[in-house]
């Protein structure tokens, strides 16, 4: 069965309305705490339970994996809250800043012991909002309901810290305490978050709402509108053109939100300005200077290729020439770059590496490709990096076969039937 554009991005775009739901009025905290980071931050130490967990034999996906990566939240929560001071010498972002890079370090540590371990990483930082799944987002939904509605009940004390700490501390209240609820309830919506759309969007839909609506008006729930309407817009459109462009969802809709947010501080700038004329002048200006920077490197770029290809070519016709023989084990090496990445795609234990060549292999020959990576699905022993094959074949096929990577292949055997029946049928 054929599907529809809404039918392939229907799931991704619920999953965005409900990350731009929380994440725009959290993101208003984190500004106004001045801890723009701790997203980034958080999202590092969740990613590094989950990194320990697979080291432990724990796969991506499952309940195990989830509470390792909470727990690590937790502690990186603790940690945050007992960082801040009223008189501090060393400023939080400090703090923020070091965390991230320890539990980057260490991270990078247990994945040099990990098989696949950055396949693993890799999937974890980038996300694959385009394949979500609806359990996935009803459950997330849920969980930020409840975050929601915790801070809503207990609002007064989290926006007077977050907005006017000075009085907090005067009046008695427990900063260290309500800072830990804080990060604990952020920590909790950063665990769901990661996993399904990545650390760049995430900390954009956190930040770029905020900043917007902070630029536009001081009342909160003005800035809850505006964050929630430049959210709903945003994803549709970004969504759609990576669908249209075929472009990865999530840099897609992290890009245009970039777009969007120059245009509302131009639009405010040429607004607020007390000559108009003179901000546009000053605008064109920039977009003149822009254009001759993009002509430069584009100059720069030929300029180089030109004359450093040189050196490399000339030593291939050397090399290749009348009186010079092939090195032995030049005349070792396949024939073609089919041949290459045709043995690249069927031999050995690195899955990784045998999907990307089977990607690549897909671009000429779709056929060859696709069959290749129906083979890898059946032998493929780690669910992550079977996520990624079934979401490679989705994507070619524009069809969902109810593949779940979470599940053995014995159990998946509806599922493999209907790719095998698509690929005999439809791939010619």
């Amino acid at each position: 069965m054929h599907l529809s554009i809404w039918d392939i991005m229907a799931p991704a775009f619920f999953e965005c309305l409900i990350l731009v739901g929380i994440h725009s009025y959290l993101g208003l905290h984190v500004i106004k705490r001045k801890v723009i980071f701790v997203d980034l931050a958080l999202a590092q130490v969740a990613a590094l339970g989950t990194t320990v967990g697979f080291l432990f034999g724990i796969m991506p996906g499952t309940t195990g994996a989830y509470w390792f990566s909470l727990g690590f939240a937790m502690i990186g929560a603790a940690i945050f809250s007992l960082s801040r001071f009223r008189n501090e010498k060393i400023p939080q972002e400090a703090v923020i800043g070091l965390v991230y890079a320890l539990a980057a370090a260490v991270a990078i540590l247990v994945i040099d012991k990990a098989p696949h371990g950055a396949e693993h990483i890799k999937e974890l930082l980038t996300g694959s909002i385009l394949w979500v799944k609806w359990s996935t987002i009803l459950h997330a939904a849920i969980v930020y309901a409840a975050v929601g509605i915790f801070h809503f009940i207990f609002r007064d004390k989290f926006l007077l810290i977050s907005n006017h700490p000075e009085q907090a501390y005067e009046k008695g209240i427990s900063v260290r305490f309500w800072d830990f609820l804080f990060y604990m309830t952020f920590g909790i919506v950063i665990t769901h978050s990661v996993g399904t759309a990545g650390v760049l969007l995430v900390f954009v839909f956190l930040v770029v709402p905020a900043i917007t609506s902070i630029m536009i008006t001081d009342v909160l729930w003005k800035q809850l509108l505006i964050g929630w309407s430049m959210g709903l817009v945003v994803s549709v459109v970004g969504l759609y053109i990576s669908y249209v462009a075929d472009l990865p969802s999530g840099p897609t809709v992290v890009a245009f939100y970039g777009l969007v947010l120059l245009l509302v501080a131009l639009t405010l700038y040429v607004i607020k300005s007390p000559s108009k004329l003179k901000a546009l002048s000053r605008i064109g200006l920039g977009i003149l200077i822009s254009i001759i920077i993009y002509f430069l490197f584009e100059f720069m770029g030929a300029y180089f290729k030109k004359h450093e290809a040189l050196p490399s070519a000339t030593a291939a016709t050397v090399s290749h020439s009348p009186g010079h023989a092939p090195s032995a084990p030049e005349a070792l090496k396949p024939t073609t770059l089919s041949d290459s990445l045709l043995q690249a795609a069927t031999q050995g234990d690195d899955f990784a590496a045998r999907l990307k060549a089977a990607q690549t292999l897909a671009h000429s020959n779709r056929r060859l490709g696709l069959k290749i990576m129906l083979q890898l699905l059946r032998e493929c022993p780690y669910p992550f990096l079977r996520e990624q094959i079934i979401s490679e074949i989705e994507r070619y096929s524009h069809n969902r076969f109810g593949y779940d990577s979470a599940l053995s292949n014995k159990e998946n055997a509806r599922a493999l039937k209907k790719l095998q029946h698509w690929y005999e049928t439809s791939i010619h």
